[in-house]
């Protein structure tokens, strides 16, 4: 190899050694500034990385103490709670006591209503048989309706005013003990005792048999003498006149009756009372529906009249005709029976007892 070529050779290995050295210097270079860029990538990251830990320290203590606030806020909390529900359970405790002594009041109260239940209506049953018994005995003694009729009217008032479904029944029987009693045959007992009072009235002027006088014969008058009569007439009118004045002093009546006793003024004084004794008794037995006594005190009455009193005065005839009229009334009601109704209080009087005792 010649010189030259060698200095060409030397002198292309040169710059390719500098193209090297050249190219490594740049390889190095580049890497020196990825590593310094790397380096202040870190520094960056690292710094940031610093300010958000300060910040999360920062805001871990913040929040650390925000936590011990709360949680000791929620313990005050959790104690004033506490006090509280010791407080609502006393409270509770007192109202269960409370509640159970209002439930022994109220089972207490319930006992005693139904205690007062029970004797009200055995005190209402008992008033009830009272009022159908008095009316049993006003229809079996006296036959008095009328008071039946209120003493069963009373009855029924009160079982209207309880109303109460088991005395149904009860009531069911006395209305139609009451419908029963209206509907039967009934005198008129005010029209009765009117008249009654009338002969009461009348007693002390009705005019006696003793004391009757003979009727007057009317005069007959003379007849005058006209004109043109002959001597025959005026002795006829003259014997008419002579038979006037004989007829006044002979008198002949029809007696249809013995005579009449007198009477001293005290016995016609205790004829008069004992009449009106008779005609008040007949007017009690009237109000009693007794149709015995009050035939028989008419009776006796109208016998009465007929015998010391004057048959012939109109007073007297006027009150034989009511006398006979009242003889045919019947003032006696048809006996009626509550058997049924008091039989059936008693079986529901005691059907209560042995649910009682029970």
């Amino acid at each position: 190899m010649t010189e030259s070529q060698k200095s060409t050779h030397a002198a292309t290995e040169s710059s390719a050694l500098t193209s090297r050295r050249l190219a490594y210097d740049r390889v190095a270079l580049v890497l020196a500034g990825i590593a310094l860029l790397g380096i202040v990538i870190l520094s960056v990251l690292v710094w940031r990385d610093g300010n958000h830990l300060s910040q999360t320290r920062q805001e871990l203590s913040r929040r650390l103490v925000d936590g011990e606030t709360a949680q000791r806020e929620a313990q005050a909390q959790a104690k004033q709670n506490r006090e509280v529900l010791d407080a609502l359970q006393a409270k509770v405790g007192a109202l269960e006591a409370r509640l159970a002594e209002m439930q022994s009041q109220q089972m207490a109260l319930e006992t005693m209503y139904q205690e007062l239940s029970h004797v009200r209506e055995d005190r209402l049953l008992a008033e009830i048989e009272q009022d159908v018994s008095i009316a049993a005995q006003q229809l079996q003694l006296a036959g008095n309706v009328e008071a039946a009729l209120i003493a069963l009217s009373g009855a029924e008032a009160r079982l209207a005013r309880n109303a109460q479904p088991q005395f149904l029944p009860l009531r069911k029987l006395i209305t139609r003990d009451i419908e029963r009693l209206k509907a039967s045959p009934a005198a008129d007992v005010a029209g009765i005792a009117l008249k009654l009072d009338a002969l009461l009235n009348s007693v002390s002027t009705l005019p006696l048999a003793f004391e009757q006088r003979p009727n007057k014969i009317p005069p007959t008058p003379s007849p005058a003498l006209a004109g043109g009569e002959t001597i025959g007439d005026m002795l006829r009118a003259w014997g008419s006149e002579l038979w006037h004045e004989v007829r006044q002093l002979v008198r002949i009546e029809r007696i249809d009756r013995p005579d009449p006793g007198l009477l001293a003024p005290r016995e016609v004084f205790f004829l008069r009372e004992n009449l009106r004794l008779r005609l008040l008794s007949a007017r009690l037995a009237l109000l009693a529906r007794d149709g015995l006594s009050f035939q028989s005190d008419i009776k006796q009455s109208d016998a009465w009249l007929a015998t010391y009193f004057d048959t012939q005065a109109p007073a007297i005839q006027e009150a034989q005709a009511t006398l006979n009229a009242l003889k045919k009334l019947e003032v006696t009601r048809e006996r009626s029976e509550l058997t049924e109704t008091l039989s059936a209080l008693r079986n529901f009087k005691l059907t209560r007892e042995r649910g009682a005792a029970r």
